[in-house]
């Protein structure tokens, strides 16, 4: 009878503490890193938490979606949670068929979307939405942890792809995350931030082995390494991307504005060496900027909750046959850009969520077999006072913080 006392208590005491530490999880407001780390782990037991414990600045990795970088803070749990989240779907449990949203502010993918050479279309279909499938490998699968610390998570993943024109790719990637210190960030931007902001970074760096027999060229097909940052959008945000100034005939168009028809003027804005794009999640728009125009950094303002950000990539010298996602049979497939942005909205009546998206690509992966390609990308969020982010834009950008408006 005492041991039944004893376990009974023992029961009602660990309840009492579960319900409690449930009424402290779920006590963040939405929007916040804290909802959205208790939201995470209850669909998730595998979720990473990358941290700084002096600072407050945290990242949510997620072996389950290809080693995926959830969502940061520069606040502990009560900040601002940077990455879309598409809790919706996640706790439907139930993939969608084209791609599956699942949101992250870092994912990674692999290009070309369209083309002769695309991994999205099966050969032969026409480049419509509905034969437009996002391979399972880089949509639903789990890459493999192959080791993890407080500030790092290493990841593999084998593949098995076949493009358009019927050619098969077999391949491994490697995805290494690591949360980045302040010395590490300001070494990055080449600028020491200003001690009263706060800010969080992490760097990805990616690498795609080919370990089939054949050579990948352009009469086969090449692969890219493509990563996808959703970020949230709001009415007040703006992405702004440098770009190199020079003659069209030499540099080519200063940018791609027609992907899903050709971006309003109202939305996108050719300034004198950079470029601003609206990102409020309301109007379904990419634009992306050729490895001749482009320079490794992109930035966003989001002037509603003072976010500077900003994402750096590898970007080669002398390097210019990047894949072309354009969905049509081209004439130039191999003369694609090396950034993107995008900005979700309405298609066919339906939307994926308020989201943006920054986007990094790697020149077209020429590979002789047991060759390598390595991509990295890093992204960093600045949160201060419109005087700091006024000095930290005015040295990375050129311009004052209030000129990055659309």
């Amino acid at each position: 009878m005492k041991n039944l006392v004893l376990f009974l208590m023992a029961t009602l005491t660990s309840c009492m503490q579960n319900q409690k530490n449930e009424t402290s999880s779920i006590s963040f407001k939405k929007g916040s890193f804290g909802y959205d780390l208790h939201f995470l782990k209850t669909h998730h037991k595998d979720l990473l938490v990358l941290e700084d414990d002096q600072s407050g600045a945290q990242i949510i990795v997620l072996p389950a979606y290809q080693g995926r970088v959830m969502t940061s803070t520069v606040d502990g749990n009560e900040g601002t949670s940077f990455g879309w989240v598409n809790h919706e779907l996640i706790a439907s449990g139930k993939p969608s068929e084209h791609i599956s949203p699942f949101g992250g502010e870092e994912r990674f993918w692999l290009g070309p979307e369209g083309g002769q050479f695309s991994i999205y279309f099966k050969k032969g279909v026409d480049f419509t939405f509905d034969n437009w499938f996002v391979p399972k490998e880089i949509d639903t699968e789990s890459f493999k942890l192959t080791s993890v610390s407080k500030k790092e998570a290493n990841f593999e993943k084998e593949m098995l792809l076949e493009n358009y024109s019927g050619n098969q790719f077999d391949l491994k990637v490697n995805r290494n995350i690591k949360l980045l210190d302040k010395a590490s960030i300001e070494k990055i931007l080449d600028f020491t931030l200003p001690n009263t902001s706060k800010v969080v970074g992490f760097k990805s760096e990616n690498i795609v082995t080919n370990q089939g027999k054949t050579k990948w060229d352009k009469n086969s097909g090449m692969l890219s390494i493509w990563i996808l940052s959703m970020l949230n959008a709001d009415e007040k945000t703006t992405v702004a991307i440098p770009y190199k100034q020079g003659d069209d005939a030499i540099l080519g168009k200063i940018v791609t504005d027609d992907y899903f028809g050709k971006v309003p003027g109202e939305r996108l804005k050719i300034n004198e060496g950079l470029l601003l794009f609206k990102a409020d999640s309301k109007y379904r728009a990419k634009i992306g900027v050729s490895p001749k125009r482009a320079l490794p950094l992109v930035a966003s303002y989001d002037a509603l909750h003072g976010v500077l950000t900003f994402a750096s990539f590898t970007l080669p010298k002398n390097q210019l046959d990047y894949v072309n996602s354009m969905w049509e049979i081209q004439e130039k497939p191999f003369e694609g850009d090396a950034i993107n942005a995008y900005n979700d909205g309405l298609n066919q009546g339906k939307q994926l969520g308020k989201f943006y998206e920054i986007e990094s690509s790697s020149p077209a992966a020429e590979l002789a077999p047991g060759e390598s390609i390595e991509h990295s990308h890093s992204t960093i969020h600045i949160k201060g006072s419109h005087h700091d982010l006024n000095k930290i834009s005015l040295k990375l950008l050129g311009v004052g913080i209030d000129a990055i408006k659309i």
